[in-house]
């Protein structure tokens, strides 16, 4: 069976695990994409990157590593840094990762994308699925559904990964939020 191209914009190595084995399940092959100038500090989203870098080569799958802008990000999310977390600056970040993934893959030419991000039960897919609803080419799939966190934590295991205890950003790192991985 021949699978699809897709975009696959990786939050970070252990989102990434349980998502790919669905996306194959489902007939696509992912094109991974780190982009996620949101994540502070640089050493963190370096990390993560290399975390990510394991996933790819269990998996045999390309990876694309973007530009770290965080001042771009800072300026998209400006008015929001004391937002609680899961309100309006998390959306304004959804929106600016998905943006930065949909551009990739029409740069690429691949014809679809979408997010590990809803693999975390911390996540709302509705939410995400609302902000990718403005791109043709997105494709939403709740990756927690079908135990896929569960799985995450499993394979996350399995390849030793570095698993984080903060969404990203440094105003989530401050609120020390249960956000997974």
């Amino acid at each position: 069976m021949e699978r699809k191209p897709l975009l696959l914009h990786c939050c970070c190595g252990p989102c990434s695990t349980s998502s790919i084995e669905r996306l194959r399940e489902l007939g696509y092959e992912p094109v991974l994409f780190f982009g996620n100038s949101n994540i502070y500090p640089p050493q963190e989203a370096q990390k993560r990157f290399l975390n990510l870098e394991t996933v790819a080569k269990h998996f045999d799958l390309r990876i694309i590593h973007h530009e770290y802008n965080h001042k771009a990000w800072l300026k998209e999310v400006a008015g929001h840094e004391t937002d609680p977390e899961r309100g309006e600056r998390c959306s304004i970040c959804f929106a600016y990762n998905l943006k930065e993934a949909a551009d990739e893959a029409v740069k690429q030419g691949i014809p679809y994308f979408t997010t590990t991000l809803t693999v975390s039960p911390h996540k709302s897919a509705p939410t995400i699925f609302s902000i990718g609803d403005t791109w043709d080419e997105f494709v939403a799939i709740d990756f927690k559904k079908k135990a896929g966190y569960q799985r995450s934590i499993e394979l996350s295991r399995l390849l030793d990964l570095y698993r984080q205890d903060y969404c990203g950003c440094e105003f989530s790192r401050r609120e020390k939020s249960p956000v997974e991985p």
